[in-house]
C-alpha cells in the first residue's frame, strides 16, 4: 500500500500568527495531531504538532501569547505519494516524528500520520517487508 492511499487529503492549515491555543483548539475539533503551517513569506509549509504544544506548555509558556510560527517542528520531512507505507513508517521512526507532509511535484497534497499507517495495516495488512536499516 502506498502513502497516497493512506494519507489524509483534507489537511488542517493554520498561519504562523495563530496562537498555540488557537491551533490546539482547531486540532482538537478536527481530531488531528498536527496542523500544516502556511506562511506566504516562506518557501514551503511547516508543521506544528501535539508535541510542539506540549513542549511549550511544559516550559511554562502561555498558549494564549505564543505564536505557532515560533514553535514549528524542525527538519520537516516530506513524503512522496508513491512511497510505500513501510518506507514512510521507517522515515518517521528514524526522524522521531509521527507526521509527514505529502508533496507531489512541489504541491502539498496531504498529511500521513502514524495513526493513518496503523489504520491501513489493521484494515488491509502490510503488503511488503519493512526495509532494513
Amino acid at each position: 500500500m502506498h502513502v497516497r492511499e493512506g494519507m489524509s487529503k483534507v489537511v488542517l492549515t493554520v498561519n504562523p500568527g495563530h496562537t498555540l491555543r488557537e491551533a490546539a483548539r482547531q486540532m482538537a475539533e478536527r481530531g488531528v495531531g498536527a496542523a500544516v503551517v502556511i506562511d506566504p513569506e516562506q518557501p514551503g509549509p511547516g508543521i506544528v504538532t501535539e508535541r510542539d504544544l506540549l513542549e511549550s506548555i511544559g516550559k511554562g509558556q502561555s498558549p494564549d501569547s505564543e505564536k505557532v510560527g515560533d514553535h514549528l517542528s524542525a527538519n520537516l520531512t516530506f513524503a512522496e505519494p508513491e512511497w510505500s507505507l513501510e518506507r514512510a513508517a521507517e522515515a518517521m521512526v528514524r526522524g522521531k516524528f509521527r507526521h509527514l507532509v505529502v508533496v507531489d511535484g512541489g504541491d502539498m497534497i496531504g498529511v500521513l500520520s502514524m495513526r493513518d499507517i496503523v489504520r491501513c495495516w489493521v484494515s488491509e495488512g502490510a503488503t511488503s517487508e519493512v526495509p532494513s536499516p
